[in-house]
């Protein structure tokens, strides 16, 4: 595993990079807004894509490398993220194929992002849909389309019980319900077999290892 600090125009931000064997895809993926990179599910779709040759880069924002836990407005998260992924592209990643993704609100990111970033895959775990309404307040508004704007193959793995609801299925995106809330710890294997299944159906696993 290597570390790099990137800078951005919000402060520098760190890519943890787990380079595969003979890699032909990178898979980049962002963290939640009040968590970090350690969070379970995001180890576990590193470690199933690493098994597959996949070259893994798990990016910390500039707000949790300074050691905040309140996120980043929207347009400074979107723009920090951009940056880093051109650095990595232009380096580290220079040649590989690019698939983005994250969990929660860094997989808002690589949606909003998808286009600019030349993603050809996008992978979203606990995509927070609908935020749950807050007593005697108003619905607040859905994200959906953040996730109908990506016009690139997309996966979302949600847990059946996660408050922030259920986003539907289309042509283009594939939804995977496994048991758990918006933490997704309940079967870690489930979401890696998600993550899995769908890199080989869309054409996107680098390289499958005897026994993976």
């Amino acid at each position: 595993m290597k570390t790099l600090e990137i800078d951005t125009p919000f402060g520098a931000a760190k890519a943890h990079l787990d380079r595969g064997d003979e890699p032909q895809v990178a898979l980049v993926l962002g963290h939640g807004a009040g968590g970090g990179v350690q969070a379970k599910d995001l180890a576990e779709v590193a470690r199933v894509a690493h098994s597959l040759g996949i070259t893994v880069a798990l990016v910390e924002q500039p707000y949790r490398v300074a050691g905040r836990r309140s996120p980043a407005p929207a347009h400074q998260l979107d723009a920090a993220w951009t940056a880093v992924i051109a650095y990595l592209v232009a380096a580290e990643l220079r040649g590989l194929r690019l698939v983005v993704g994250g969990r929660s609100s860094g997989a808002r990111v690589a949606c909003r992002t998808a286009e600019a970033t030349g993603a050809i895959g996008v992978i979203c775990l606990a995509f927070p849909l609908q935020p749950p309404r807050r007593s005697g307040g108003k619905p607040a508004q859905s994200r959906l389309p953040e996730l109908e704007a990506v016009t690139v193959p997309t996966l979302v793995v949600q847990g059946t019980r996660d408050p922030f609801g259920m986003p539907p299925a289309t042509k283009r995106r594939t939804v995977v319900q496994v048991a758990g809330d918006h933490g997704l710890r309940t079967d870690l294997g489930a979401v890696g077999d998600a993550v899995r299944t769908w890199l080989a159906r869309v054409g996107l696993e680098s390289q499958v290892t005897p026994g993976s």
